[in-house]
């Protein structure tokens, strides 16, 4: 039995400043790799999930959809905006691993844009746990 590495957190260019590769880029590098599947997981934004999970599922790679998420302390309890915390966010890699969580990745990005500012847009614990049904979540990177 061969095992298969499959990328599960990869920032395309609709991550700004962290990731130059396009979605179509991604999957052919999955396909020249020989990777039955390929996520992306830009961080704050899943702009350009549909161009990716498209051009995936036309080259018969299974897309796996994803974000990176700042997630600061429980701010609600507080009764603060993400943005006004003063301790930095930690990131956090959520993948949908079926319907539902891409709808609630979906609503969890939105708020975090909509409680955050341009600056810092982020969640919080308990936005989390309201929304965390059919969601996979890793580490992501040294601040995870």
């Amino acid at each position: 039995m061969s095992t298969r590495f499959v990328h599960l957190h990869l920032h395309t260019s609709y991550s700004l400043l962290d990731g130059a590769c396009r979605p179509e880029d991604v999957v052919q590098a999955a396909i020249d790799n020989d990777m039955p599947a390929a996520a992306i997981t830009d961080h704050g934004g899943m702009y350009g999930a549909m161009e990716f999970y498209k051009a995936a599922r036309r080259r018969g790679i299974r897309p796996i959809i994803g974000c990176e998420i700042d997630v600061f302390p429980d701010t609600r309890t507080a009764g603060l905006k993400p943005a006004a915390c003063t301790v930095p966010p930690h990131h956090l890699v959520l993948l949908a691993e079926t319907d539902q969580g891409y709808y609630n990745l979906i609503k969890l990005v939105s708020a975090s844009h909509r409680e955050g500012t341009r600056q810092k847009p982020g969640i919080d614990k308990l936005l989390l746990a309201a929304h965390c049904k059919g969601l996979i979540a890793l580490s992501a990177c040294e601040n995870g």
